[in-house]
């Protein structure tokens, strides 16, 4: 029974996973057309030019958020029927897409809902239904939204990252998954390090290196795993993202292009949340070795 509603549960979440990953860039680049339309539109004193760069800056004032509208194709607009919508059963019944236009559904849905899946019951199994079981979960659901959305779109929302930070230090001052002020240095450490190594590549490069997403995203990591995660964080991410370069290196991908470091932090992360000991031993025994 415990297998079957965390499997079960999962998927759900999954489902909801994926209208994050899909809306939220949006809504964020629709509130930017909203503040650059503002900002313009102080410099213009007819109204009449108002309304025809309102027009052309931002696209619809109609409601769009995670609630609403109800899921559509995101091509031609057809609402999704309920059975359509059920996690996994409805891109198979669908046979990948959509029933009405033929677009081809990304297989990323079915993979978001099954990844949900598995680590809600990967930690339901490890920690129990315990609040560090439920906070494991919750942090893998964090992790799944924010690398899928910096996969797709570049970007590593505020909107997740600084609340959860402090979702992190709340859960951990009643010592859930790691002590207080663990987590303190932990976001403190986490935020300072990149920055520091975003700072440095750009004095010696004149280049920017990363994003401030990274900094928040590993700050917030910090936060829910503490400090002494840190170290391991940072070289399973290194380590993992200069293999996947090399790889793709050898089959001709131009090295000159950005890598988004998002999805190899939440790679990271999903290790330190299951083996997060084990690998701390690891790394200090290298260290003092």
């Amino acid at each position: 029974m415990i297998t079957l509603l965390s499997l079960l549960f999962g998927l759900i979440i999954g489902s909801f996973l994926n209208v994050v990953i899909h809306r939220l860039p949006v809504m964020i680049r629709i509130e930017w057309q909203k503040e650059s339309f503002s900002l313009a539109s102080d410099f213009l004193d007819d109204p009449e030019e108002k309304r025809l760069l309102k027009n052309k800056m931002v696209p619809d004032e109609s409601a769009y958020n995670l609630a609403f509208p109800a899921s559509q194709c995101p091509t031609c607009g057809k609402k999704i029927k309920y059975k359509h919508n059920i996690p996994l059963i409805g891109f198979f019944l669908l046979r990948a897409r959509c029933s009405n236009c033929s677009t081809k559904i990304s297989p990323r849905y079915p993979l978001v809902e099954f990844l949900s899946a598995i680590l809600t019951f990967l930690c339901i199994n490890e920690f129990g239904w315990t609040l560090h079981g439920a906070s494991a979960a919750l942090l893998s659901y964090i992790l799944i939204s924010l690398a899928f959305i910096d996969y797709e779109s570049g970007l590593l929302p505020d909107s997740i990252t600084i609340p959860f930070l402090w979702v992190g230090l709340i859960l951990n001052y009643f010592d859930t998954i790691t002590s207080f002020e663990k987590a303190f240095w932990g976001a403190l450490s986490g935020y300072l390090i990149l920055w520091a190594v975003y700072q440095a590549f750009k004095l010696l490069t004149k280049k920017e290196g990363m994003g401030f997403g990274d900094f928040k995203m590993l700050a917030m990591l910090g936060a829910w795993l503490g400090a002494v995660s840190i170290p391991a964080i940072i070289m399973i991410s290194s380590i993992s993202c200069l293999i996947l370069v090399s790889f793709l290196s050898l089959k001709g991908r131009d090295l000159a292009q950005p890598v988004r470091f998002g999805p190899f932090l939440a790679f990271a992360g999903f290790a330190v949340i299951f083996w997060g000991e084990e690998l701390n031993n690891l790394y200090l025994s290298g260290v003092i070795s």
